[in-house]
């Protein structure tokens, strides 16, 4: 039966979303050169004085850049005019409404910005505490640039004094590999780059700390294709004190409620993707278990040298674990019942 005469039935066609391996083009109307594509990095900040003036300058030194947009989330201190003085096109929200609003200020900020005739800008989200290694999120653009990926997520090396043991990295992990068949190396991390039809179909975001886990169940659920990236990035840990346990109590809190708000959000499916199936290649022979299977890599995005595929971080506070590939992707098929699968698999 065709959707015609389901139509004429009084039935609504079923939606197809056809799973968009990473590494292939989606084809879309009206697409432009990678030249023309422009990117904005929206960070988020709240009293961030003492870093911010370096993350915008790093920021700036990025391919494809054009707009740096710092939100100052309700900061009680210098943070505004510093990014300004910097290079930054400053939001201010006058009191702190959390890292989820922010990025929704800075997306429609981007939005208002946006060339008629051009195409929408990328999204380039950043924290404000990277400081001069902010640089190192540049690997981040090239896959959604070309169209291989709707979503890449930095893989950051293990940080130097994180106190936390990995228990809320491994529930939101565990949470998003039950919802859509895929168990990212760092859940948590907050550096991606993202389209705008892939931003909006997250949209309300998840709030608190579970704004990470909420979006990456949301586009995968909906068809969009999202790869793992390493980056050489620093941050402010989060330390063993009471201080670092209380800000890991709230993190649990927020992804457990981010992971049941999804249980009830009614996708709309509104992806479809026609993929050409990648003309086959040979794989090189591996040694190792049976069941090991070459990963495919995208050299344009290979960690810097002092990255190893095997060193994970994430997170302030939260020591990451699992999966050492250096470049992983994965999107979720929900035409068939069945799990997204790995890149090379």
């Amino acid at each position: 039966m065709n959707d015609e005469q389901e139509r004429s039935q009084g039935r609504r066609p079923l939606r197809v979303i056809r799973r968009r391996t990473p590494g292939t083009t989606p084809r879309t109307e009206g697409s432009r050169p990678a030249r023309e594509q422009r990117v904005a990095v929206v960070i988020p900040a709240k009293d961030e004085a003492d870093r911010i003036s370096d993350t915008v300058h790093a920021v700036r030194a990025i391919p494809y850049v054009d707009l740096v947009l710092v939100v100052d989330d309700g900061s009680e201190d210098d943070t505004q005019h510093i990014a300004r003085q910097a290079g930054a096109v400053v939001v201010r929200h006058s009191q702190n409404r959390g890292k989820a609003s922010a990025m929704e200020t800075g997306a429609s900020v981007v939005a208002m910005r946006d060339v008629e005739e051009g195409p929408d800008r990328l999204l380039l989200f950043v924290d404000a505490d990277l400081g001069s290694t902010a640089v190192n999120v540049a690997p981040l653009v090239p896959p959604v640039v070309a169209g291989r990926a709707d979503m890449s997520i930095a893989v950051l090396p293990r940080q130097a004094g994180a106190g936390g043991r990995g228990l809320v990295t491994g529930m939101a992990r565990k949470a998003i590999k039950r919802a859509t068949g895929w168990a990212p190396a760092q859940p948590l991390s907050g550096q991606r780059c993202i389209t705008r039809e892939a931003f909006e179909a997250a949209v309300p975001l998840a709030r608190g700390w579970g704004v990470e886990t909420g979006i990456t169940i949301d586009v995968l659920m909906q068809g969009f294709a999202v790869v793992e990236v390493p980056c050489d990035l620093r941050h402010r840990p989060s330390g063993n004190d009471l201080r670092g346990q209380l800000h890991r109590a709230r993190q649990y809190r927020d992804v457990a409620l981010a992971v049941a708000a999804r249980r009830f959000r009614g996708y709309k499916q509104k992806v479809v993707r026609e993929v050409e199936p990648p003309e086959p290649q040979e794989q090189p022979a591996v040694d190792g278990p049976d069941d090991e299977q070459p990963v495919e890599r995208d050299t344009q995005a290979e960690s810097p040298p002092s990255v190893a595929p095997g060193q994970t971080g994430g997170e302030p506070g939260e020591e990451q674990t699992g999966s050492s590939d250096a470049w992983s992707g994965w999107s979720a098929d929900t035409s068939d019942g069945q799990p997204g699968r790995r890149t090379g698999d």
